[in-house]
């Protein structure tokens, strides 16, 4: 299945239908009266999240989703049908973004949610609805309500507990290859990762989420390779996994290019609590080890670990260090909920 995180889609709901101008016409009845019914509401579109999926494809082939319109009244006190309402169905971390694709309407990160993108249009009344004693034979109804149209993207945003930073060939697809059952294409070529993939990780008897993305190079955010695109699915991470290629000549050099392209992105990104370790040491002898890593802790301003996917050295330790800030991130969250709670709850006082 092919990776889709960008959709723009057309939407309408449906129409209401009219109401109804009919009187009661039955035999040895002189004075029937109106008896014109009401027309249907028209249907809703509506967004859900479902399991299962983790792709925008369905939005690929098919961009407009109208619901159906509710039907006009009829005599004998008779309503319309209802439209149909039509349903969008969309994996967890969807976001709904208004036309000019920077508003954000509705962030649905959970399964089970659902919203009204688009309310149908409410039926007309029917003359049975203007009877009074004044006015004992009224010969108007009212018009369905029309629905409503609207453009707007959907952008979705994976769902991950630690994300995956690094150089092309930096080797985030061999970590995640090495610490999950997930198998992405592993190459030694850059950009052999062109779209973000997921793995469950385990260490000590615990799970975690992590995500991988495409290789960023200097100037993504100008849009130079694949560009800044898939660093939103990494927004809602806990923490970020920066790899560093020990093989690389200026180690610091790429660090501080992926920190330039995390500011130039904006966001909360770049302040994200970061596990930064060097990659790959399993092709690099004692010295070596030792003096890159003594340039990344001076590039760092901090503690940096010391990792190889293939011989698995010092990996329980990085993924150790990377659970630990997924815990610590867990229980500012639980304090902050608990917070809230007993304010909202609390007594007042003076």
């Amino acid at each position: 299945m092919k990776f889709l995180d960008l959709a723009r889609i057309e939407i309408r709901s449906g129409n209401g239908g009219s109401g109804c101008v009919s009187f009661r016409r039955e035999k040895f009845i002189e004075y029937g009266g109106p008896n014109g019914g009401d027309g249907g509401c028209g249907g809703d579109v509506i967004v859900e999240v479902v399991d299962g999926l983790n792709t925008l494809i369905d939005f690929r082939y098919q961009q407009h989703f109208f619901a159906g319109n509710g039907q006009p009244g009829k005599g004998q006190q008779r309503t319309g049908a209802d439209g149909k309402d039509i349903v969008l169905r969309v994996p967890s971390g969807t976001e709904i973004l208004d036309e000019d694709e920077e508003t954000v309407l509705f962030d649905l990160t959970e399964v089970g949610d659902r919203i009204v993108l688009a309310k149908g249009g409410n039926g007309g009344w029917g003359n049975l609805r203007f009877k009074s004693a004044t006015n004992q034979a009224p010969r108007h109804a009212n018009p369905g309500q029309e629905g409503i149209t609207r453009t707007v993207w959907l952008r979705l945003k994976l769902i991950a507990d630690a994300g995956l930073l690094g150089l092309p060939n930096a080797g985030k697809s061999t970590f995640l290859s090495a610490c999950s059952n997930a198998r992405p294409k592993i190459a030694d070529y850059p950009f052999t990762t062109l779209h973000p993939n997921l793995g469950v990780v385990g260490i000590d008897n615990a799970e975690f989420v992590m995500a991988d993305i495409p290789g960023l190079i200097e100037g993504a955010s100008e849009g130079r390779g694949i560009g800044d695109r898939f660093l939103g699915h990494v927004e809602r991470c806990a923490v970020l996994l920066h790899l560093v290629d020990g093989t690389s000549d200026d180690v610091a050099h790429d660090y501080n290019v992926i920190i330039g392209e995390l500011e130039a992105y904006g966001g909360a990104l770049a302040e994200k609590p970061r596990v930064t370790a060097l990659n790959k040491i399993d092709a690099l002898d004692d010295e070596e080890r030792e003096e890159k890593r003594a340039a990344l802790e001076e590039a760092v301003g901090g503690p940096v670990m010391m990792l190889s996917s293939v011989s698995r050295e010092g990996l329980p330790e990085v993924l150790r260090a990377v659970r630990a800030q997924i815990e610590d991130d867990r229980l500012r969250i639980k304090k902050e909920e608990a917070k809230e709670d007993e304010q909202e709850n609390g007594t007042w006082q003076p």
